[in-house]
């Protein structure tokens, strides 16, 4: 932050308690050395024996504010799957590209004993630390512990630099993937900063106390009191991810610190910083990144009267993204502020932003109706709904208004259908901008116009030397249809994609390929196959038993624990439907109709039905597994469990043929 940046005043609840203190470097109790299993989870290969934080924003020897952040931690290795805590990752951040935080005073040490019990002390070299840059605003420093093994300790600390503390004072993360035995958080605050303190996550603080520290930061002769302010939390749990969720920070046990306001200490003039949505809108559409590349639609002007000659409405929409599609690729960088549509368009490569900003510039420049939408995607995490930052949001979309109908559209993924949008992007709410209206919600899974639909159709015929032949044919639709089309686009040619196929299909030989609308984004892909089965050795035996579950057969369930803590999120609701109709042989016939099933989900959240209806010359069986919800919370987890179970139960349940 530049000198002379106006300074803060934080407003808290104080309690007089014992302040939190650094534990000491290199010191390890004989119960440490011994520990064998972690006693409240005999399941971790690895847990940390103490950790410790300390936050404080202070002046630097130029007299500028920082935030200088230090951490210490103590790790257990009770096996080598543990040893991946040993690899240390340091994320620094720069919002220029050209200042970023500094990571200085590493100190490493891995601790062994002998045999004889001897102790033994491997400390990090120095050299064997690098900095690794990830894209233009991130950078991550590594290093490695050195000489690991079970039942090693090792222990690292290191100081962390930032000029940006201003809205982003350090999170600290209680909860992590292996257990804590004590984690605690030291924060200093000058009094002129007001920041709000929020806990997410289940788990309960074992220590929240304050005090005032005193004249404790000086900033040009005007002494400053602070509030300390401690957080700890004893025995923690690892945090387990489950099957089906969204990101994992939506729910790990963490402190985060939001500033409300700041007091200049000179004049006592108080500046308020939490935002209301007018105010994000003002900074949004003013801002040079973002509200100033959307007007510029008239770059567009001369570049789109080829593609929407004669065009109207949704044809002309459609033109457009189009287009927009052809003409961009993407670099991977996501973010919802664009360096320039202009240069990303000469360039013909942009970020998230440059494309779906260009986007929206050129629709409504074609006369369609579009605005902006800024959202979080699954691995970013949830929206603060209550307090907006900007901070939240790392993803942009255009949103077309055709008539009565809108459609949010993505053109950074030239699979992409019109109205379709990738998964990451299925994160609950996005928040909608234009430059002439206040800005507001519009819900992203209940916008975008997909689902997984896959349809199946086998017809088959049991020959007499014990093989099966016919023909199958796969439908892929919505989103499966997505899906399909950008796994075969990674082969060189679909004759490529159809022979890897076939390796992996251990007893089926596919004899013929035929698939069409590969290119048609818009209409179901067809998959058609001669395919050939292996199915029995002897044909004369009396009895021949036939599984009809060729595809998506359930054989284990997803969902194992007693309970669930979090939301069951598939991103969209499913349909799958298998029908097989098989001929059979003169001397065969079914012995006994499988008995038709018929399960459901409460509220109508998804079903499981077989049908069986015997033929002149054999049999015609199909199943269908539909989820009608893409998010199933806590409170219905007991119930897709034991669909799960019924549905495996049903599948086990064979076709017996017999020979009349």
């Amino acid at each position: 932050m530049k000198r002379g940046l106006l300074l803060f005043s934080i407003l808290l609840f104080l309690s007089v308690y014992a302040i939190a203190q650094d534990f000491p470097y290199g010191s390890i109790t004989q119960e440490e050395w011994d520990m064998q299993k972690y006693k409240k989870d005999t399941s971790a290969h690895a847990v940390v024996l103490q950790e410790f934080g300390d936050a404080r924003i202070n002046v630097n020897n130029d007299d500028n504010l920082r935030l200088y952040f230090t951490y210490h931690v103590k790790i257990k290795m009770l096996d080598s799957k543990g040893f991946d805590k040993g690899n240390i990752e340091i994320p620094i951040y720069s919002e220029d590209n050209t200042v970023f935080e500094n990571v200085t005073s590493i100190k490493a040490t891995t601790f062994n004993r002998d045999a004889n019990g001897s102790i033994q002390a491997i400390d990090l070299v120095p050299k064997n630390t690098f900095t690794e840059k990830k894209d233009k605003h991130w950078s991550i420093v590594k290093f490695a512990m050195p000489a690991l093994l079970k039942g090693s300790i090792i222990e690292y600390t290191y100081q962390l630099e930032s000029p940006y503390y201003f809205e982003n004072f350090r999170t600290w993360q209680f909860q992590d993937d292996i257990p804590k035995i004590y984690s605690e958080y030291l924060v200093h605050i000058p009094g002129f900063f007001a920041y709000k303190a929020s806990i997410r996550g289940s788990l309960k603080l074992t220590k929240n106390v304050g005090v005032v520290e005193r004249e404790c930061i000086d900033i040009r002769g005007v002494k400053n009191d602070c509030s300390e302010l401690t957080y700890a939390m004893s025995d923690i749990p690892a945090f387990v991810e489950e099957e089906y969720m969204t990101a994992s920070k939506n729910y790990l046990s963490a402190i985060y610190f939001e500033l409300e306001e700041y007091v200049n200490p000179y004049n006592g003039t108080k500046t308020k910083v939490t935002k209301e949505w007018t105010d994000i809108d003002r900074q949004l559409k003013s801002s040079e990144y973002f509200g100033d590349q959307l007007k510029k639609k008239d770059f567009f002007k001369d570049k789109l009267k080829d593609v929407t000659a004669g065009k109207q409405g949704l044809d002309n929409a459609k033109a457009v993204y189009t287009f927009i599609k052809k003409w961009y690729k993407w670099n991977d960088y996501v973010g919802i502020y664009s360096d320039g549509i202009k240069d990303a368009f000469n360039a013909h490569t942009g970020s998230v932003a440059d494309i779906n900003i260009s986007l929206v510039a050129a629709l409504n420049q074609a006369g369609i109706n579009a605005e902006a939408v800024i959202l979080s995607t699954r691995s970013h995490g949830n929206i603060n709904m209550l307090y907006p930052g900007i901070g939240d949001f790392n993803y942009v979309l255009a949103k077309a208004n055709i008539g009565d109908k809108s459609y949010l559209l993505d053109a950074t993924d030239p699979m992409l259908p019109f109205g379709m949008l990738p998964l990451k992007c299925l994160n609950d709410q996005g928040r909608v901008f234009s430059l002439d209206k206040p800005s507001y919600w519009v819900d992203i899974n209940k916008s975008a116009i997909q689902r997984e639909n896959d349809t199946y159709n086998l017809d088959l015929t049991l020959q007499d030397d014990g093989k099966i032949k016919g023909i199958l044919t796969h439908f892929s639709i919505s989103y499966s249809a997505y899906e399909k089309r950008s796994a075969i686009k990674k082969f060189n040619s679909i004759n490529e994609y159809v022979d890897n196929m076939g390796e992996h299909l251990s007893r089926i030989k596919i004899l013929k390929s035929d698939i069409t609308n590969l290119d048609s984004l818009d209409m179901p892909l067809s998959e058609k196959y001669d395919i050939e089965i292996k199915a029995y050795d002897n044909m004369g035996e009396n009895q021949l038993i036939f599984d009809p579950y060729f595809f998506n057969k359930t054989t284990t369930n997803p969902f194992k624990a007693a309970s669930r803590d979090f939301p069951v999120d598939w991103g969209m609701p499913s349909n799958d439907i298998c029908t097989v109709i098989l001929h059979l042989p003169k001397q065969f016939t079914v012995e006994a109709p499988p008995k038709d099933a018929a399960i459901g989900l409460p509220n109508n959240g998804g079903r499981f039905i077989t049908s069986f209806e015997n033929s002149t010359d054999g049999f015609t069986f199909s199943y269908i597994t539909n989820f009608n919800k893409s998010v199933y919370d806590q409170a219905e987890y007991p119930y897709l469990k034991e669909f799960y179970n019924k549905i495996i139960q049903a599948e086990l349940a064979d076709i017996i043929l017999k020979k009349k």
